[in-house]
């Protein structure tokens, strides 16, 4: 395992835990995703979520208990013994005695290699009509077991078109996905880490060893790391429990992106209250993140010489820390830029600017950046902003409204620009890319 520090600022006064903690626009640099059941569907729910804190969404399964059970989900494991085959019957014997909540997904084999495709017949029919009316932003491939799955999944997207722009998160679920997370890792665009389901392949004393060496290394590639699993109890309760709050905490100080929840909004009673609860519980781990000592790691782990992109990315990082910037303005058209800057975990909110392209197929012109820009919302600290194609980079008339102006306006709108404030900028200005710090006038 990777040497890895406890980026834990200190040290913390006891006093400043007491205080009431204080409102902000945004809940938290890490981001929440909902999984959307019948208990939140609505307008007014989603409306809700969004509003408390959540920053993306899965579409979840209609199942529940009355019509099926399941082994191992969300609240409980049941433990079967195969002890007879009959043909396409399997026989079991349970081994232990467990209530049954949540929906059916799958049957977890423990630790066996299982040759089945990660994409189903049926996957792909659900991607190419449901997926390709509604441009889905994201894949998550499940039970990601090798690099090639990925790749499989990747183009199968790409030959539907509109989804080539998709982005593929793996799945761990497994200790073949474990046994392959290098190469699953250099090949996703993301992970999401099934702690549930690695729970039952792993001892449980391995599993927290995991969840640590797995974020690090998706830290220092730059690509969002998402866990699951955090608040079960919210299901049905409108408090956490202890180990729960915690577990959420460290799951922010280890290095996470996101945080997926699953039956807390799927079939949970509080899906609003669990959003909120979570944001706020981030919220305060961030307070402490120790962000100059992981800048260090990641500088000296990157080496030099770095790249172009990389050193103006640090760059900014660096200057918007020694400044105290309320704010970095980067100008984007891919998202890269944003996602490098993002990757060295800045204390402040990353404005990401999407610069749309003009694209033509030979039949129809269209315009980038909407994918793009979405695709932010998973990322820690990015806070996507989709600028107006007929906006210039800089003012060419004292009538025309450059992009930084719009990009100022909408950051004082929503509260993260005050006066007097500083902001760094990052942007390219002809050939050059340029890193440059703005004060804010009344």
């Amino acid at each position: 395992m990777v040497s890895n520090y406890l980026l834990l600022e200190e040290p913390i006064r006891m006093a400043s835990i007491l205080e009431p903690s204080k409102p902000n626009f945004f809940p938290a640099m890490t981001k929440i995703i909902g999984t959307l059941g019948p208990n939140s569907r609505s307008v007014e729910v989603i409306s809700g979520c969004l509003k408390a804190g959540m920053s993306g969404s899965e579409k979840g399964d209609d199942i529940f208990i009355g019509q099926y059970l399941f082994t191992g989900r969300e609240t409980t494991s049941v433990w079967l013994e195969v002890s007879e085959v009959k043909g396409e019957d399997v026989v079991c014997l349970i081994k232990n005695s467990a209530i049954l909540a949540g929906p059916l997904y799958t049957l977890h084999v423990s630790q066996i290699r299982i040759d089945l495709p990660t994409l189903t017949d049926k996957d792909k029919e659900v991607i190419s009509t449901w997926g390709l009316r509604n441009k889905i932003d994201f894949l998550s491939l499940s039970y990601a077991r090798r690099a090639e799955d990925v790749r499989h999944a990747r183009e199968f997207l790409s030959k539907l078109g509109d989804l080539n722009q998709t982005q593929v998160f793996a799945k761990i679920e497994n200790v073949e996905g474990l046994i392959h997370f290098d190469e699953i890792l250099q090949e996703a665009d993301g992970i999401i880490l099934a702690r549930g389901n690695l729970g039952i392949d792993l001892p449980p004393e391995k599993v927290f060893l995991y969840q640590k060496e797995a974020l690090y290394k998706c830290n220092i590639a730059g690509k969002p790391a998402i866990i699951t699993r955090v608040v079960d109890s919210m299901t049905d309760n409108l408090r956490p429990t202890r180990a729960e709050a915690t577990d959420v905490a460290n799951a922010v100080l280890d290095g996470s992106d996101a945080i997926l929840l699953g039956a807390e909004t799927l079939r949970g009673l509080y899906p609003i209250e669990t959003i909120s609860t979570v944001g706020k519980i981030c919220s305060e781990a961030e307070k402490v993140y120790n962000q100059d000592l992981y800048f260090k790691n990641t500088v000296k782990y990157v080496g030099e010489p770095m790249t172009h992109l990389e050193s103006i990315a640090s760059s900014a990082v660096r200057a918007a820390v020694k400044v105290k910037a309320s704010v970095i303005i980067c100008f984007t058209s891919s998202g890269r830029a944003a996602r490098l800057i993002a990757k060295y975990r800045p204390t402040m909110p990353v404005l990401s600017v999407v610069i749309p392209r003009l694209k033509t197929n030979q039949l129809q012109w269209t315009f980038s950046g909407a994918f793009e820009a979405r695709q932010s919302l998973i990322v820690r600290g990015l806070f996507p902003m989709l600028a107006d194609a007929r906006h210039p980079a800089e003012p060419v008339s004292a009538t025309n409204e450059s992009v930084l102006k719009v990009a100022l306006d909408h950051g004082k709108a929503v509260g993260l620009i005050k006066p007097h404030d500083r902001v760094v900028v990052c942007q390219k200005v002809g050939d050059a890319s340029v890193v440059k710090i703005i004060e804010l006038e009344d």
